[in-house]
């Protein structure tokens, strides 16, 4: 039987999501609180893997039962055992050819940038002090449209096969005192909508032409591209199947 579950997580404290020897992760506390509930190992899978310090609304997982378990029953015990910074939304029952990763159709991130300091949304933000030309910002994001090649935005050892990514959204949105970038693609790269986020501060700032993000993506190298984001303005907000 396969299990899909949906997963609210504060980053702060973990060291991302994939399960590792000896660091704190996501994965790693959810398949210890369901070992503590059955009593054996079970594995999960992921439908992305955050990084360090990143958070999530919306992440999706499945697992495997070879017998029934009651899904209310069980949504209530993991979030009974798990820290109060993971809560599983939901959890149900799904076909045997359900992928939390493979059938995946788009991923959604938001990232926040505080423009005035905040007290509530200090670890959920990048607070800025600079004037951001929105307009600069949202042509840039235009430029990344499509399918393209972003070595230039992404870690410089990630080990993938390839190095493209189809961008069906990226759109800059003023609240109040915040910009929100949201983005929408097939896959993501290690670092990738970190380092956007830094490249397009520096267009809204004046420091880099909008005419430059199609040169960085072109020439495939990180170094052109800007420093990266801070992760804890950075959300996993939806999967979509």
């Amino acid at each position: 039987m396969r299990f899909r579950l949906i997963i609210e997580y504060d980053g702060s404290a973990y060291n991302g999501w994939q399960i590792q020897n000896g660091q704190l992760t996501v994965q790693g506390e959810i398949e210890h609180a369901l070992k503590q509930i059955f009593s054996d190992h079970i594995g999960i899978v992921g439908a992305g893997r955050t990084d360090t310090g990143v958070h999530a609304r919306g992440q999706v997982a499945h697992f495997d039962l070879e017998y029934q378990t009651d899904p209310g029953k069980l949504l209530r015990s993991l979030n009974g055992i798990l820290k109060t910074d993971i809560r599983i939304k939901d959890i149900s029952l799904v076909n045997s050819n359900f992928h939390a990763r493979y059938s995946a159709k788009l991923r959604e991130y938001h990232y926040c940038i505080a423009l005035q300091p905040t007290a509530l949304l200090r670890d959920y933000s990048w607070h800025l002090t600079y004037n951001l030309d929105l307009k600069r910002m949202n042509k840039a994001a235009k430029g990344i449209a499509g399918r393209n090649d972003f070595t230039s935005f992404c870690r410089i050892k990630s080990e993938v096969n390839n190095h493209f990514c189809h961008i069906k959204k990226a759109q800059w949105l003023k609240k109040n005192d915040l910009l929100i970038f949201i983005i929408q693609a097939d896959r993501f790269l290690h670092g990738m909508v970190r380092a956007l986020v830094g490249t397009f501060v520096d267009v809204g700032r004046s420091k880099l032409n909008v005419a430059d993000i199609n040169d960085i993506l072109r020439d495939k190298n990180r170094s052109l591209a800007s420093q990266s984001a801070p992760a804890r303005g950075l959300i996993l907000e939806k999967i979509f199947y």
